[in-house]
């Protein structure tokens, strides 16, 4: 169990009942799943969490095409196949432990120091994916088949499982983690995140910005509605273009519209509407 609790660090803001989770879910060794829409934050929070506990954060990025294998260990079968027929290399090709590298869920079991291991966007993959990795989670072990070895973990690490909620997870998979639904900010929450990021800005630009961004959020047949990072992007880019200063900004249309939105017909309609408001 951690001797720390973590709560929130400078650039990451947390509400409560999430902070509990994540202390629940170390106290208890049991991974972490987080859902939400894309840029609420997921991914960040491992970030966060690694950096508040001084642990080494690594990244699983599932794809649809993965197999568990190449999240365990992958066997370079052509570098020793080539090196056998060329005979220029300093390996003993007879030593097939020379050939094998850790995949990411393999770094995590044999990192010298507790690491945090972030799967992220585990509903790219499929079911029988996504469960034969939580066995290989819960028994902190697997096998290398070349070797006839199995890798324990060293120290198990701490398991931030993240979804968009794309595709279904499994009841097996679901019943093996705890979970936490991160919502998106209401508008008192994303001014703390505001003020964490651009604690210079002026309370009355603050509180209109995040009036015109709910705003943009809110227009009809908005596919891919803008998220927290979009909308701390689009700050900067208000606060960094020589042309344009964020305490000059007047009434007329919002600027930097290829910030926030980044399908066609969303910038499209958001292009059509004019927001009169003044900052």
């Amino acid at each position: 169990m951690e001797n720390k609790n973590f709560s929130i660090n400078n650039k990451y803001v947390i509400d409560p009942e999430l902070s509990k989770i994540v202390n629940i879910s170390i106290a208890l060794q049991m991974p972490l799943l987080l859902k939400g829409e894309p840029g609420t934050g997921k991914t960040m929070l491992a970030h966060a969490i690694a950096k508040y506990l001084d642990m080494p954060l690594i990244v699983l990025n599932v794809k649809s095409s993965m197999k568990l294998i190449d999240a365990l260990y992958q066997y370079d079968t052509l570098t020793r196949l080539n090196d056998s027929r060329f005979k220029d290399s300093k390996r003993d090709v007879s030593n097939i432990e020379d050939y094998i590298k850790m995949g990411k869920i393999g770094q995590a079991f044999t990192n010298d120091k507790k690491a945090i291991l972030l799967i992220d966007e585990i509903d790219k993959a499929d079911t029988d994916f996504q469960d034969d990795m939580l066995d290989v989670l819960d028994q902190m072990e697997f096998d290398i088949i070349e070797t006839d070895k199995t890798i324990s973990t060293k120290h198990r690490p701490i398991i931030i499982i993240t979804s968009n909620a794309k595709k279904d997870l499994s009841d097996p998979f679901l019943g093996r983690c705890n979970f936490h639904h991160i919502a998106f900010p209401d508008p008192k929450m994303m001014k703390k995140i505001i003020d964490v990021h651009f604690p210079s800005l002026e309370k009355s630009l603050t509180e209109n910005i995040i009036k015109i961004f709910y705003q943009l959020r809110e227009l009809e047949g908005i596919e891919k509605k803008p998220a927290t990072r979009e909308l701390i992007n689009w700050i900067r880019a208000l606060n960094i273009d020589s042309d344009f200063n964020i305490k000059n900004c007047s009434s007329g249309d919002v600027p930097f519209l290829g910030v926030l939105f980044k399908k066609s017909g969303d910038y499209n309609r958001a292009l059509n509407v004019s927001y009169r408001r003044r900052f």
